[in-house]
């Protein structure tokens, strides 16, 4: 961790005749003249420079969950496309992405940090870049912090021997591909020298801010972690506070609305369409801006399917709003989108909103009238009825929200238990080693 310079130092004293008067007093007023003057600021800690690569098949949350921890620390992190001559990639579950820069025009920057994330075939496709796996060696070779998650530590890492001799994890699935030489454990985070691994989606916020300690320290780690909400006790049983229950019947294919603008929380946006998408039901995820690209909270790139107005066209059995307070204000100032989320209120349907939008959508257009709900801490003030607001996810009748990034997980499983069942529910969880 970068310190500050002490605010004082050691001197080395010595005697020696006093100066005369004349000088005396010259030296006094330049010591006035000096404290009156403006001082310079402390010098801040150098920019950290991160490289985390994409490519078709990448595990979304694992990638944007990493880039948005490392940009909250800030980090100067550069998002670099792994496909010859493509920006977008389509990542896993069909999620768009586009990154900062190409790869090959990386090729000799410096960085502090190296993070893969995983997702197949995207961690293969990492294994057989051999510009990446050049710039990956140097970067290890130079004694500097490189780090993979899910698939991305076995498929890679290990094949380019990077963690020969090192306690690594990976994903439950591809345990058996950590070379023999890699002492294999089962740890949610493994940190060993100058390597991080850690096990899948479920993991990664962890894996996040692990990385912040390690480039910034405890400190900086803990000043990032808290505004998240992340979970008081990881690897355990998600729940929520269920009130005014109802059954969610939508059918095994559910159509589900995710409207995204400039500002919305990556994180939680691609946490929700990203896991509801692994339950089976068919995903919308809608631009609210005049082009299918927007530029997340965390200058994260996605690109949406449809463009709002083609998106309400159709009808859904679940409409959920993410963060984000550019994204909830854009949401908040769309009367397109907010006479059809109080329609489907008025019909019984199903909507939903997380951290800054119960509060800052939802609730000045009495979309939360007569109803219990949470939102980002910050925001429970803005609540009228703030009696429930402390759960992480709160489900009342035919409506669900939650507090932030750090319960985004919980609240897509929740959405899941509720359209699914609790069994599929968990059997997801697992998956993604949540639980």
């Amino acid at each position: 961790m970068a310190t500050r310079p002490p605010v004082f130092s050691t001197l080395t004293t010595s005697f020696s005749p006093s100066p005369p008067p004349l000088l005396r007093r010259l030296q006094t007023l330049t010591r006035a003249l000096a404290s009156s003057s403006p001082q310079p600021m402390a010098s801040s800690p150098p920019l950290k420079k991160v490289l985390v690569p994409i490519a078709n098949g990448t595990e979304p949350m694992e990638a944007v969950m990493t880039i948005d921890v490392l940009r909250r620390a800030g980090a100067d992190v550069a998002v670099a496309s792994v496909e010859p001559g493509a920006a977008q990639v389509a990542a896993s579950w069909g999620v768009k992405l586009a990154a900062d820069a190409l790869l090959a025009d990386l090729a000799e920057a410096d960085f502090d940090l190296i993070s893969l994330p995983g997702g197949m075939p995207g961690a293969s496709t990492f294994r057989d870049c051999k510009i990446l796996e050049n710039i990956v060696k140097k970067h290890a070779e130079k004694g500097k912090l490189y780090a993979a998650v899910c698939a991305a530590p076995a498929v890679a890492l290990g094949a380019w021997g990077l963690l020969n001799g090192l306690k690594a994890t990976c994903h439950p699935s591809v345990m058996d591909k950590l070379p023999s030489e890699v002492q294999a454990v089962e740890s949610r985070v493994q940190i060993d020298g100058n390597c991080v691994t850690s096990r899948g989606p479920g993991t990664t916020m962890e894996y996040s801010v692990v990385l912040v300690e390690q480039l910034y320290g405890k400190e900086k780690a803990d000043e990032v972690a808290g505004p998240m909400v992340m979970r008081p006790q990881h690897g355990a049983e998600f729940s929520m506070k269920e009130l005014n229950s109802t059954s969610w019947n939508a059918g095994e294919n559910p159509q589900i609305l995710v409207p995204i603008a400039n500002g919305t929380e990556e994180m939680e946006a691609v946490m929700i369409i990203d896991i509801l998408r692994r339950a089976k039901a068919n995903v919308v995820v809608a631009s609210l801006e005049g082009t299918l690209e927007i530029v997340a909270s965390r200058n994260v790139k996605m690109v949406a399917n449809v463009l709002l107005d083609d998106a309400l066209k159709q009808q859904y059995d679940l409409i959920l709003l993410p963060g984000g307070l550019g994204g909830a204000q854009a949401y908040a100032k769309s009367d397109k989108l907010i006479g059809f989320i109080k329609k489907q209120a008025e019909a019984n349907k199903l909507y939903g909103a997380i951290c800054a939008s119960p509060a800052i959508a939802l609730e000045p257009h009495g979309l939360l009238k007569g109803k219990k709900a949470t939102s980002y801490p910050a925001m429970w003030s803005k609540l009228t009825d703030q009696s429930e607001c402390k759960n992480r996810v709160v489900v009342d009748g035919n409506l669900i929200t939650s507090q932030g990034p750090g319960t985004s997980m919980e609240f897509s499983l929740a959405i899941v238990e509720k359209l699914f069942g609790r069994e599929r529910a968990l059997e997801l969880a697992k998956s993604m080693v949540f639980v």
